[in-house]
């Protein structure tokens, strides 16, 4: 997009365009939330396996870590208005797929896993093309606002998706709620064939690159930067261990209150429902108070408490269940605590064409 062409994209009103599509988006991510608590409902319910959630989690978590690296060049290069349509409808045709086995009662573990891997490899383009096409349809003034808005969506979809898709296990058979998600991703779908999604300009390219770059030129330069950043890769690599050890631990939870606490499905959605909650709260906190001038400071020691809540949930007997709703609400605190500033300490530090 050229200076010109960004000028006029900016003095025409942005507000309908943009939360449009904001709201369509909006709509599928909650969709996109019942499914997965219904299908690790189901999982669960199944087959009462650690293994099998384990690898439910691995399959959903894997092509995001290995398409990261890569999934922000290429949307760079490609069409974002055609990337999230492309994504949205792939994901809506698994879903589909699916549904139908469910209804001819032929469903198997691994075509549920197919429909994970599927919605984390399209959700590995999808986010990032409206992520960073977001500061080209939205005026640089009210950037903070939406991700303001952004974070209380996040937040809120977590608190409501959770016992929403409990209820619905109790009215809905599975290719039902399937069905949600797959009208919810339409809505996304709709309105991005009514409104333009800006392109950028790129401004990092080499002068003889003739306004092109290979994803292979764009990967090194980005693994130059960080490499000759010592601090930046402690970072990346603490960040890396820290989530493979927590993430499967929290995969387990169907495991814990069905077999520990010896609940259902009402319970485990109370604990996402409070870890959502937990979730928002930290988010206040952290902008009310900012946190320690260091900001490495305040995530180191929000790191620690965090370990100190899993610690405690680890150790909980089974008649503590309520116990176990104030931790996850803990954790959920915590959490933004120690993201938050290391985040905007990687975004001040970091050269804006490299984020």
């Amino acid at each position: 997009m050229t200076n010109e062409n960004a000028a006029l994209e900016h003095s025409r009103p942005w507000a309908p365009r943009f939360f449009t599509i904001w709201t369509g988006q909006a709509f599928s991510l909650l969709g996109s939330q019942l499914v997965s608590f219904a299908v690790i409902w189901w999982l669960t319910q199944t087959t009462g396996s650690a293994t099998v959630l384990a690898t439910a989690s691995l399959v959903g978590l894997l092509p995001q870590v290995i398409l990261g690296p890569i999934s922000g060049t290429l949307v760079d290069s490609w069409s974002r208005r055609l990337t999230m349509i492309v994504a949205d409808g792939l994901i809506a045709l698994a879903t589909i797929v699916l549904a139908i086995l469910f209804a001819l009662g032929h469903v198997q573990i691994w075509q549920v896993y197919a429909l994970l891997f599927i919605r984390s490899v399209c959700g590995g383009f999808h986010w990032p093309a409206m992520q960073a096409s977001t500061s080209l349809m939205v005026p640089k003034e009210h950037l903070s606002r939406i991700q303001g808005l952004n974070q209380m969506l996040q937040g809120g979809m977590s608190i409501a998706s959770a016992p929403l898709g409990a209820l619905l296990l109790a009215w809905l058979p599975m290719e039902g709620i399937l069905a949600i998600d797959v009208f919810t991703a339409m809505l996304a779908i709709i309105p991005l064939f009514f409104f333009q999604v800006p392109q950028p300009e790129r401004r990092d390219l080499q002068p003889d690159a003739q306004g092109k770059s290979s994803v292979w030129q764009d990967f090194r330069a980005g693994l130059r930067y960080v490499w000759g950043w010592p601090g930046l890769m402690l970072i990346g690599i603490m960040a890396t261990v820290i989530n493979f050890l927590l993430t499967p631990a929290f995969s387990l939870l169907p495991i814990l209150v069905t077999r520990h606490f010896n609940g259902q499905a009402l319970q485990l959605a109370t604990l996402e429902s409070f870890s959502g909650l937990g979730f928002i709260f930290g988010g206040l906190i952290l902008g009310a108070w900012g946190g320690f001038k260091r900001r490495v400071l305040t995530s180191l020691l929000g790191l620690i408490a965090m370990g100190v809540g899993c610690l405690v949930m680890g150790l909980l007997p089974p008649s503590a269940f309520v116990f176990a709703v104030a931790t996850i609400l803990y954790l959920g605190i915590v959490s933004p605590i120690v993201n938050g500033p290391l985040m905007a300490a990687v975004q001040a530090a970091v050269a804006p064409e490299m984020q």
